[in-house]
């Protein structure tokens, strides 16, 4: 069994000057990433109004399996045009971790 997680750091338009802006650009890419089947949450920078911290955990059978969703993952998200996509961290745990 081998556990994924990844977190995007993300840059939000200078209109998101309140937290319910914020939850407005936030929520999408939440819902968008739920239908990847992983579990997501705003996980960072919660009261940051340019800034949102976004993070996946992903369970698999193979650490290939888990490297191709955690790919997917982020290519939905740097593709998202109404957001920068700063970073991303990632980590891989294996059966021994």
């Amino acid at each position: 069994m081998f556990t994924g997680t990844a977190v995007f750091d993300l840059l939000l338009p200078g209109d998101s000057r309140s937290l319910k802006a914020k939850r407005s650009y936030v929520r999408p890419i939440v819902s968008a990433l739920r239908r990847v089947e992983v579990s997501t949450a705003e996980v960072g920078a919660l009261d940051l109004h340019g800034r949102a911290e976004i993070g996946v955990a992903v369970v698999a059978a193979t650490a290939a399996h888990v490297r191709e969703v955690l790919d997917s993952c982020e290519r939905l998200v740097a593709t998202r045009p109404e957001v920068d996509l700063l970073s991303v961290r990632r980590r891989l745990y294996g059966a021994d971790d």
